[in-house]
């Protein structure tokens, strides 16, 4: 078996080290005996988006996200929209999530138009939200415990029969409102969570690379991995996060 990984934008949208997810997915898939190649593709390059089999989108600035608007439109935002309704799979971080949004509108009411290939859009606020935070995942998603960090003024909101990725255990997800947190449409993953989100949620990791295997399989069954590190990582944030004792110095 083997996995194609397209990384979209690598040279703008590597928030907080973002890029540390597709390295993540790389390692447990390698561990398992899967080989796996990524394509970074960057603002100008074009490739034939029928040949991945998982994307990975990064988090980013308000300014870097306005960037690539006029790339987008070239016809990757076709691309994108048809390889999600393809049923592949994408793991999208903050900015890179707000992007599969049919609109951003800033907040100074200049609204952006996004890709529109998920019923959501972001409206930007005055006051960020910003700590470590915790989610618990939909059963769609597997049920686990998210740990992660959240750096975001954009308010987002769901659109009608549109899923969260998850519930709010601790911080303020999507808008600080409703306790929804990110997004899951058809194989898309959408959060706020950087960190990088995947090293510390290793469950979270290997829904992610299931979706794509069953996807491009038809099933996917993934030999457990000990995860005895990964797991005491996880276990140790999410405690101080739930306690109030976690630190974001």
């Amino acid at each position: 078996m083997e996995l194609s990984i397209c990384h979209l934008y690598p040279e703008v949208l590597n928030l907080y080290g973002d890029r540390g997810n597709i390295q993540c997915i790389k390692r447990r898939l390698e561990w398992r005996g899967i080989s796996s190649s990524v394509t970074e593709l960057k603002i100008g390059e074009q490739a034939d988006f029928t040949r991945f089999d998982l994307y990975f989108i990064g988090g980013g600035q308000d300014f870097e996200q306005e960037v690539l608007l006029d790339d987008l439109h070239t016809g990757k935002d076709r691309e994108i929209r048809a390889a999600i309704n393809d049923g592949r799979t994408f793991l999208c971080i903050c900015g890179g999530y707000q992007m599969m949004g049919t609109y951003y509108e800033t907040g100074e009411g200049v609204r952006c138009d996004y890709l529109g290939a998920v019923d959501l859009y972001t409206v930007g606020g005055k006051t960020r939200m910003i700590d470590n935070y915790c989610f618990r995942l939909g059963q769609e998603s597997g049920g686990s415990t998210v740990v992660g960090f959240e750096n975001h003024s954009g308010r987002t909101y769901l659109g009608k029969g549109v899923k969260p990725l998850g519930t709010v255990l601790k911080g303020c997800g999507n808008n600080g409102e409703d306790g929804t947190e990110g997004v899951r449409f058809k194989n898309v993953y959408g959060t706020y969570s950087h960190g990088p989100v995947l090293p510390k949620n290793p469950a979270l990791c290997d829904e992610i690379i299931r979706s794509a295997l069953a996807r491009k399989y038809g099933a996917a069954i993934l030999e457990p991995l000990p995860d005895r590190f990964e797991k005491q990582a996880h276990d140790l944030v999410y405690e101080r996060i739930m306690s109030g004792t976690m630190s974001t110095d």
